[in-house]
C-alpha cells in the first residue's frame, strides 16, 4: 500500500498544533481549494476519539464524499483518523506531534490503498500519489500558517 510521508515544523506550542490540526472549521479553510465542508457528524469544534466526520469536497475534477472516524488519540501526541467510506479503498492518516524548545514537529502518514484494483494501482503511478501528496501538504502549510499567525 502507498505511504506519503510529511514533516512540517512549526513554530508553535504542541497543544495548539495538535488542537488546530483536529479542528473542523481550520480543516476546511486548509483545504480552500477543493471547497471542502463538514456536512455530517461533527461539523465544527475539535474532533475526539470516536467522532465521525462526513466531508465533501471537489478533487480531481469530482464532487465526493468521505467518511472518517477518530480511531485513537493520545492527547497532544497524535491521532488516527479512517476512512469509513469514500473513493479511496482504504486509508488510515496518523497525525503525530513532537515539541522542541517551542518548535512543533508535526508529522502526517497517510497510508491508503487506491480503489478499482489495477487500474486504481495505475493511477495511483500515474497522478493519484503526486496529487495526495499535494493536497496534504498544501493543508498542512496552512495549518503551520494559521498556528504561527497568533
Amino acid at each position: 500500500m502507498p505511504v506519503i510521508y510529511l514533516e512540517t515544523f512549526i513554530e508553535a506550542p504542541i497543544e495548539r498544533c495538535f488542537d488546530l490540526a483536529r479542528n473542523v472549521d481550520i480543516h476546511t479553510k486548509s483545504a480552500k481549494g477543493t471547497d471542502e465542508k463538514a456536512i455530517a457528524g461533527v461539523t465544527e469544534g475539535l474532533l475526539e476519539v470516536g467522532d465521525y466526520v462526513t466531508w465533501e469536497a471537489t478533487h480531481l475534477g469530482v464532487k465526493q464524499r468521505l467518511t472518517a472516524h477518530i480511531t485513537a488519540m493520545n492527547k497532544p501526541d497524535w491521532f488516527i483518523d479512517e476512512m469509513v467510506s469514500g473513493a479511496f479503498h482504504s486509508f488510515i492518516h496518523t497525525h503525530r506531534f513532537e515539541e522542541f524548545d517551542g518548535v512543533t514537529l508535526m508529522i502526517d502518514q497517510f497510508i491508503y490503498k487506491a480503489p478499482f484494483g489495477l487500474v486504481g494501482s495505475i493511477a495511483n503511478v500515474l497522478f493519484l500519489k503526486r496529487y495526495m501528496h499535494r493536497f496534504l501538504h498544501t493543508r498542512a502549510i496552512a495549518l503551520k500558517d494559521i498556528a504561527e499567525s497568533s
